[in-house]
């Protein structure tokens, strides 16, 4: 990891609301996330802020046919001068040293997210520079492997097609980053890949490892060329060495229901940890039962949880500690407000709870 930071276990989120309006839900996020807020997704709002769909500006031969509520790639035609122009643009901005490229053409538009420029006019309004700032995308291996061609057949077994996919989200990461760099000391982008929780399954047997390695690898070094900390989000459990192998910088995963399963590979997590790598520990359930969870309780899950962890890997508590994040184990956006809303109260009543326990700055 090129950028070495010690969050001390504050509180940042994945990405989705369920709110209607952006501006109660980034209500929410200014208060509940201090230190890290992000842009909420509001997938309630429509068929254009929905996962996928979101990130698919500028992307050649996409359709989106409205009434059927679908995004599919044609590719029955001839494609190759959409193909040509969609190279000339990637090349031309990838070329870009960091801060100075032209991501314009990849740019999510009002559109497509009313959360991004809601975020954008508050961080303006507030006229400071906040420790760290998330932004995020859906992550390659979950967009080809969840969109389709138009004879409904994941675009992914297109590799011509998936290249397109990773080479335009990591523009799309880099647009993100340089936009809102200004209002940050540090830029963490999430790339969320919850279709990895499904790897090695039977319905993606034909999935190889060295694939998805190099998808996860390839968006996190449009990250890392913004100079930009670069996280994985995955809300079950997967082969955590794949996204080490990938060059990641940050793990996020549903630690409340998954928590004990990177201790599985303590030698890659040592290594990882010691290197400067962060765990963002999504403690917080996003389901019925934070209904009955309270944020003591969830500080004695958290600590059991690093006390394993730094058990098997013969790590310092304390280095696990200074290099962790909390967060909810998924978005928010398949709950109630009120759910939620009780989500973010529990996430915030967390983070100072476990800095107090152990003292951190």
């Amino acid at each position: 990891m090129s950028i070495q930071i010690k969050p001390n276990c504050i509180a940042t989120a994945i990405g989705s609301f369920p709110h209607a309006e952006a501006a109660k839900a980034l209500d929410i996020v200014f208060q509940s996330l201090p230190d890290a807020p992000l842009w909420p997704q509001l997938p309630k709002r429509g068929l254009y802020e929905q996962m996928e769909i979101q990130y698919s500006e500028g992307l050649p031969c996409v359709k989106i046919d409205a009434e059927k509520g679908r995004m599919y790639f044609a590719t029955g035609g001839d494609y190759s001068e959409e193909f040509a122009g969609f190279y000339e643009t990637y090349l031309a901005a990838a070329e870009a040293v960091p801060g100075e490229g032209d991501f314009s053409a990849l740019a999510i538009s009002p559109a497509f997210s009313q959360g991004l420029y809601g975020f954008e006019e508050r961080l303006k309004a507030t006229g400071k520079r906040y420790p760290y700032l998330k932004v995020q995308t859906t992550g390659p291996c979950s967009f080809a492997l969840t969109i389709t061609d138009e004879n409904k057949r994941a675009i992914f077994y297109q590799e011509e097609f998936r290249d397109v996919i990773v080479k335009a989200l990591g523009l799309k990461c880099r647009w993100q980053i340089q936009k809102f760099k200004p209002y940050a000391e540090h830029m963490i982008c999430f790339i969320d890949e919850p279709i990895l929780s499904a790897f090695g399954s039977s319905t993606y047997i034909s999935v190889k490892r060295e694939e998805v390695v190099a998808l996860v690898a390839e968006a996190t070094q449009a990250v890392h060329a913004e100079n930009a900390i670069a996280g994985v989000h995955c809300c079950g459990n997967t082969d955590w060495t794949m996204l080490i192998d990938a060059g990641v910088d940050l793990i996020n995963l549903d630690a409340f229901s998954y928590g004990e399963t990177i201790a599985l590979y303590p030698d890659a997590m040592r290594r990882f940890l010691e290197g400067g790598g962060l765990i963002a520990w999504g403690i917080v359930p996003t389901s019925a039962a934070v209904r009955s969870e309270t944020p003591e309780g969830l500080l004695e899950r958290f600590v059991a949880l690093v006390d394993g962890l730094a058990a098997k890997t013969a790590l310092d508590k304390a280095l696990i500690l200074s290099q962790s994040l909390v967060t909810p184990s998924c978005g928010t956006g398949s709950l109630s407000v009120e759910d939620a809303e009780r989500v973010f109260a529990h996430l915030s009543a967390l983070s100072p709870l476990i800095r107090a326990r152990f003292k951190l700055a």
